[in-house]
């Protein structure tokens, strides 16, 4: 789609930005919050502790500013998207060079107050990016050879940066929220397939670059039972702890697998795993409910949006909300090899939480905005 050089300006009152809200998807925003705030507080023991405590206050800063981007203008965020973008990628750079190591990995920056992992953010930047790119191409340029490439050098480079921490996971992540812009702006679906073909017929020489570790998880992956007290430990428990939750669930605060610590990581990437095994089925479809309906209120937004930048903004997050619920979920059910993939904004993580918040701002922007065009 093509759209002229020109900013209409549609300015907005307060009161009329208000009454613009998408208030089911902000309601259902809260109440994410209100139960991963309760899952948190299950896995401290029953205790305001420190993951609890920083879990509540990342909420409540995060949410408001989350409702402060969304009064923002979005042509705002159309504006500096190449620019978020770049700080990011320079973020990352000084993460190679500069950033706090643990665990093997070097992916933090310091900042005091939080430790920031901008390989979080570079998940919402190169929507933001990809958007901008996108909005004011042409249709018949879309599928030309500078125009993929180009992509592909926006997606490359950020997940280069990221592989090299060592954060094989995450530097996928980055790259389907990338692709499934791509695919909403209307890249022909044979040069899709002509990358998953590409990248099967490359795969063991893929694999023999990974890192030992990364091996054991796919090893893992296809056979848990070959160190069911090492590697296939975590994924193990995991699946008896969301077996023996059952229809209903053991009841708040009485997940054995949980307080008897078989769950390792059960505050961050397996908080599902808690979840399921003291709410059971009933919980856990409920949970699947209102994470369907924060998908379907993001899609309606960017499908009633004016702007072209909003609507594949909208779609392309929308997308990367779904892929990160279902990698986490088919993660802790031995569905796929451990990624190290966060719930959004049920894993504890502040940068995680930061950059999901700031997904959500810049699609309630787009609501408020809806009738805004940028030209």
């Amino acid at each position: 789609m093509y759209q002229h050089t020109r900013l209409t300006n549609n300015s907005f009152g307060f009161f009329q930005k208000f009454k613009n809200f998408d208030y089911i998807l902000l309601a259902c925003i809260v109440l994410l919050g209100f139960i991963s705030l309760a899952t948190m507080y299950s896995t401290d023991g029953g205790k305001i502790l420190f993951h609890t405590k920083s879990h509540f206050f990342k909420l409540i800063i995060f949410t408001i500013m989350m409702l402060i981007i969304s009064f923002i203008n979005i042509k705002f965020w159309f504006l500096f998207g190449y620019l978020f973008y770049v700080v990011v990628i320079a973020l990352l750079v000084w993460t190679y060079l500069f950033g706090i190591q643990s665990s093997g990995s070097q992916r933090w920056i310091n900042l005091y107050f939080l430790n920031l992992q901008p390989s979080e953010l570079m998940k919402i930047c190169i929507i933001l990016c990809l958007a901008k790119y996108f909005h004011r191409m042409k249709l018949e340029h879309v599928n030309s050879v500078y125009t993929i490439l180009t992509s592909l050098i926006i997606i490359l480079l950020p997940m280069g940066l990221v592989i090299v921490q060592p954060d094989l996971g995450t530097s996928l992540l980055i790259a389907i929220s990338g692709i499934a812009v791509l695919w909403f702006a209307g890249i022909n679906h044979k040069y899709f397939i002509y990358t998953m073909l590409s990248f099967l017929i490359s795969l063991p020489f893929i694999i023999s670059f990974l890192k030992p570790y990364q091996k054991l998880r796919v090893l893992t992956f296809l056979n848990p039972d070959r160190d069911p007290l090492g590697a296939g430990y975590q994924i193990i428990q995991s699946k008896i702890a969301v077996g023996s939750g059952g229809i209903f669930g053991k009841g708040f605060l009485k997940g054995t697998q949980s307080y008897l610590e078989f769950l390792p990581e059960k505050h961050t990437d397996f908080i599902f795993t808690l979840f399921s095994e003291e709410f059971g089925f009933i919980g856990s479809a409920f949970l699947l409910i209102i994470y369907a309906i924060i998908i379907y209120r993001i899609i309606v937004i960017g499908a009633v949006s004016r702007s072209y930048f909003a609507k594949i903004f909208c779609f392309g997050f929308g997308s990367s909300i779904f892929v990160y619920i279902t990698i986490n979920m088919s993660m802790v059910l031995g569905l796929l090899p451990i990624v190290g993939s966060p719930l959004p904004i049920m894993s504890y993580g502040g940068s995680s939480m930061l950059a999901t918040m700031i997904g959500f701002g810049v699609v309630m922007s787009a609501k408020v905005h809806s009738q805004q065009v940028i030209a």
